[in-house]
């Protein structure tokens, strides 16, 4: 009998809603101009870019003309970052946190390479930055600071206003404000996002976290932020990001971010119910598990747990065999040999951090998924334990 497939792994990609394929369809095949072409099919496509960009903004409280379209969030992250210290006089100060995903990390890891000096700020068990450590980091040549919305391993929500407050006080005294980045890649879908109640300067998005195709970003800069291109070629995204634009998927995009927007009161209850669920189940029937994150403070589709005495690849296996997708942490940083840098910096030892694994709920999740993954999961667990001479030796000593 072949097994019931259960997709729990909505953090590294989601299903394109039907909904957003249908909007797409039709600029592949019939509204397939290139939108820098002058005759009609051009301007037809350049209408609905034109479009897209309008409901992003509206979507966002954003204006038309401070959103920009990329070809992911990775890539949204990089011109941010690169973009804005582009023609810094002198190599200054970039503030971040050592939860960032990767596309932010490896950057500022580069621009060190470069001269510039990066702090990265230590999180508390649950995952959250300290906004007075923050605050103390600052520094006269500060230029920017990065910090995401929303962690894509243990879920937690930053305090992202309150960091924005304190970043406007002391602009009010510089001469060169101190830029605010912050990766929503993993938070757009699940939370409502407002970039002016935010506050934030730049904001990055990526449309296949929210049942969008995958491909397509978008980053947001606030009116006045001085940013340069870090890739060169046509006038496309009015200078920022060259190249022919992805009409079809930036129509998705624009689609599948309001079809989230008007279900996100809806999808927040059931991926909550649906989490909290999984994890009371494992709990009660799987002993030595370790729950990593704020729950209370974190986005409802993600559950990162740690099984003791196993390695997590392991167990992704044994669950892939029985149909049920999920994941070690970041899908960017599968194949690694390294512990999460993420259970890392909460505090996780090495051991524990190897045998965690994430899952993350999507609108198209049911109960009848979670049943599924709590009556197969406990079997798995104990047969991965029984060889484990480390297991065996602790139980032996009760």
């Amino acid at each position: 009998m072949e097994n019931k497939k259960v997709y729990l792994d909505n953090a590294a990609t989601t299903q394109t809603a039907p909904e957003v394929l249908e909007a797409m369809l039709p600029f592949f095949s019939q509204n397939y101009g290139n939108a820098s072409s002058f005759h009609f099919f051009g301007r037809q496509a350049k209408a609905a870019l034109d479009e897209a960009r309008i409901d992003t903004a509206k979507l966002l409280n954003a204006s038309p003309e401070e959103i920009f379209f990329t070809g992911c969030g990775s890539e949204a992250d990089n011109i941010a970052i690169f973009g804005t210290l582009a023609k810094a006089q002198k190599k200054g100060h970039i503030i971040t946190s050592k939860i960032e995903h990767h596309a932010v990390l490896y950057s500022c890891q580069e621009l060190q390479k470069r001269g510039f000096e990066v702090t990265y700020l230590d999180v508390d068990k649950g995952g959250v930055v300290s906004v007075e450590h923050l605050k103390n980091s600052l520094k006269e040549d500060t230029l920017l600071v990065s910090i995401m919305h929303a962690n894509n391993e243990i879920g937690t929500i930053q305090p992202i206003v309150e960091i924005s407050k304190i970043l406007k006080n002391v602009n009010k005294n510089k001469k060169n404000p101190i830029y605010f980045h912050s990766d929503a890649v993993q938070s757009a879908g699940k939370i409502k996002l407002d970039v002016k109640e935010l506050g934030v300067d730049l904001l990055s998005l990526a449309a296949h976290k929210f049942n969008g195709p995958k491909g397509v970003g978008a980053l947001y800069v606030r009116k006045g932020t001085f940013i340069f291109p870090v890739m060169f070629g046509g006038h496309h995204e009015n200078g920022l990001r060259p190249g022919t634009e992805n009409i079809a998927s930036i129509i998705g995009f624009s689609k599948a971010l309001e079809l989230s927007n008007s279900r996100i009161a809806v999808t927040h209850k059931k991926n909550l119910i649906l989490r909290e669920k999984l994890k009371d189940g494992i709990l009660n029937s799987i002993p030595d598990t370790i729950i990593n994150g704020s729950g209370h403070n974190s986005i409802s589709c993600i559950l990162n747990v740690s099984f003791k005495f196993i390695e997590g690849e392991s167990l992704l296996l044994r669950l892939d065999m029985k149909g049920i997708a999920a994941s070690a942490g970041s899908a960017c940083a599968t194949g690694s040999a390294e512990p999460s840098h993420v259970l890392s910096a909460i505090g996780l030892d090495a051991v524990s951090a190897q045998g965690s694994v994430r899952f993350s709920f999507g609108f198209y999740n049911t109960q009848e998924d979670v049943d599924y993954v709590l009556k197969v999961l406990p079997d798995i667990v104990e047969s991965l334990r029984s060889m484990s001479p480390v297991y065996k030796k602790t139980s032996n000593s009760y």
